[in-house]
């Protein structure tokens, strides 16, 4: 939870300020602070925005007026990407620091939706500021207006709702004070930061009231670490000392929390593996001893056999998702039990697991006391480390390319950045292929390396939240992964990198079509059906000559600097020089596929997507037989 301090109230000798409500809102927002740890940090670090009628006179002039020292300014060219761009910091920022965004109404607030579930489903803060139609309705409808019968008081922003973790729409300028309240106080909550939504009438915005100085003081959230309950502690410990094989699970909140020092002395002191989710992974780095590296659908086979058979999971700061848990068929002991340490008493009691709501370094750090001088069986420890060396003679195949003339594969692709990139680099990814390569194969570094966007896994994410990023770590290599899927839903804040003059780096593997979703296609009885960038035949499938596309044309078009690799060697040339570039640059790559080239090590682990029940295709039957067989294993832990 987090709690606001401010100065000792004001006398009303202070007096008020006159002000729009917009300007009164840029003013406020540049004096709200995070503070963990005794360290401070500005709650809110710039503004993006794209202008048009119901800001344009309203948070934009006042972004103009008050300066760029009260509310730096960015400027975007996609709404939903600005918001990308803004969780990429967050994320990078411990969520202790975020950006807010400004929009028109009408498309310009809509196009916020995809962006915001993105946000709160990853628990990650944001400001949303979306124009909104007028509050004293002078004509009905107005341009962009959505008339609903039944309702005078719904406009489109009312999408936003459902993906917001609080909502208000400011009709008076008085009603700013307790809304604007309230948005800090949700950003700054680790339990309930995400999306927040102020909607802000065009009529409003440009209203003057007179406000009260100390609405304006500084003011500082801070974010507390909340203790376990004592009694909750002792049962988790009673349980670890109980369990012969158990397994921690870290998952995104151990990076949150800055966690990952108190993760590797409690490995270390008591002997327990650590497998990771795609957000937690790099909580302990890849040549720990107890990183098992990945688990669940895209997890690796040391973590998924160890998942298996443990009779005790300890998660921290994990959702479990359904790739997490295989869709529920992961956790195969029969007698498995579990113990969660989480913020957030939803996640916490998630399992019927033994519930420790907590922060998870003050849980980390209470548990490795409780359990002093515990230690797992020495056969144990030598099992998984055992196996974990196997895995990595596995991966140095994925990545090794005995013949460095040819075109790489994407496996091959992740090895050349891999000898390129070290502790400081960051690596961005969301959607397609890429996610279950880099789960099983990469090798992470540091704690902010592996910046997988995986909780909506959003085609588009990558390009803008490498930007956010780098706006937040201005001193490290950033990398943003894309296939030429996910290029196209969402190039266009290469345009912004580029008048910014941030140095983002993008890999873009043209692999011609949707090679994530073409693979489960035909893993589902689908045969790949309207997944391949292709002509159509004769026959009206898409099975003929590959698209003529330039995508490192467009790229380059978009003002960036376009290094072509043809060959394995010239990835790796091309890598290098990207690297030390200190300009946007693109790396353009055609990979080979998986049907000419060995790849990454399939799935170690089930993951549920309905097959059809009744078809006339072969390929759906045996399918279908498939998932029957293996839907067979699911079990509820209760």
């Amino acid at each position: 939870m987090t709690s606001p301090t401010s100065p000792a109230a004001p006398s009303a000798a202070r007096g008020t300020r006159r002000l729009t409500v917009a300007q009164a809102l840029v003013e406020f927002l540049g004096h709200q602070y995070t503070e963990r740890d005794g360290h401070r940090r500005r709650l809110i670090a710039a503004c993006w925005g794209i202008f048009g009628h119901g800001n344009v006179a309203g948070i934009g002039q006042a972004l103009l007026e008050s300066g760029p020292d009260t509310l730096p300014y960015l400027q975007g060219r996609n709404e939903q990407a600005m918001v990308h761009a803004a969780v990429g910091f967050a994320r990078q920022s411990d969520r202790l620091s975020a950006q807010a965004v400004t929009t028109s109404i009408g498309p310009g607030a809509t196009n916020l939706v995809t962006g915001a579930a993105l946000a709160t489903i990853n628990h990650l803060p944001v400001l949303l500021l979306p124009g909104d139609t007028f509050a004293t309705r002078p004509a009905d409808p107005v341009l962009q207006q959505l008339e609903v019968p039944y309702a005078g008081d719904v406009s489109v922003n009312d999408c936003l709702r459902p993906v917001s973790r609080y909502f208000d729409r400011i009709h008076r300028p008085e009603a700013l004070i307790p809304a604007a309240l309230q948005a800090m106080r949700v950003l700054t909550d680790p339990v309930d930061t995400g999306a927040v939504t102020l909607a802000l009438p065009q009529d409003v915005q440009a209203e003057a009231f007179d406000w009260p100085e100390e609405f304006f003081a500084d003011r500082v959230w801070r974010v507390h670490r909340p203790e376990p309950d004592p009694a909750a502690l002792a049962e988790a410990v009673r349980a670890v000392r109980a369990a012969r094989r158990p397994l921690i699970v870290a998952g995104g909140g151990v990076h949150h929390s800055e966690a990952e020092e108190a993760l590797r002395e409690l490995a270390e002191a008591t002997g327990i593996p650590v497998a990771s989710t795609q957000a937690g992974k790099g909580a302990l780095r890849h040549d720990h001893p107890a990183d098992v590296g990945g688990i669940g659908h895209t997890g690796t086979a040391v973590a998924d056999d160890l998942a298996r058979t443990a009779d005790l999971v300890i998660g921290v700061g994990t959702r479990y998702t359904d790739f997490t848990t295989a869709s529920a068929t992961l956790f195969a002991h029969p007698g498995v039990r579990f113990v969660n340490l989480n913020t957030a008493a939803f996640d916490a009691h998630k399992l019927a697991a033994t519930a420790l709501v907590a922060d998870a370094r003050a849980g980390l750090r209470a548990l490795a006391r409780e359990l002093a001088g515990h230690r797992v069986d020495p056969g144990y420890t030598a099992e998984h480390q055992a196996a974990k060396e196997r895995w990595e003679a596995r991966v140095d195949a994925a990545y090794a390319a005995p013949d460095p003339s040819v075109r790489p594969s994407q496996s091959q692709v992740l090895g050349a950045l891999d000898a390129v990139v070290d502790e400081r680099d960051v690596i961005i990814n969301a959607a397609g292929s890429l996610p279950g390569d880099l789960h099983k194969l990469w090798r992470a570094r540091s704690r902010r390396q592996y910046h997988l966007e995986y909780g909506y896994s959003c085609m588009g994410y990558e390009i803008p939240a490498a930007i956010g990023v780098q706006l937040a770590a201005p001193d490290r290599p950033v990398w943003a992964l894309v296939g030429d899927g996910t290029y196209l839903m969402m190039p266009t804040e290469i345009v912004t990198a580029v008048q910014e003059g941030l140095p983002i780096k993008i890999v873009l593997l043209q692999n011609h079509g949707y090679a994530s979703i073409g693979g489960l296609s035909e893993a589902t009885g689908g045969e790949r059906f309207g997944t391949a960038y292709r002509f159509r035949d004769a026959e009206g499938r898409f099975t003929g000559d590959p698209l003529p596309v330039d995508l490192a044309a467009n790229a380059a078009s978009l003002g960036m600097d376009v290094l072509r690799a043809g060959t394995v060697d010239e990835l790796r040339q091309a890598l290098s020089t990207a690297r030390a570039a200190q300009h946007p640059a693109c790396v353009y790559v055609e990979t080979r596929t998986a049907d000419t080239v060995p790849g990454a090590p399939a799935a170690q682990a089930w993951w549920d997507v309905p097959v059809a029940r009744t078809a006339t295709r072969q390929a759906a039957v045996e399918a279908r037989a498939a998932y029957d067989r293996q839907v067979a294993a699911r079990r509820r832990h209760l």
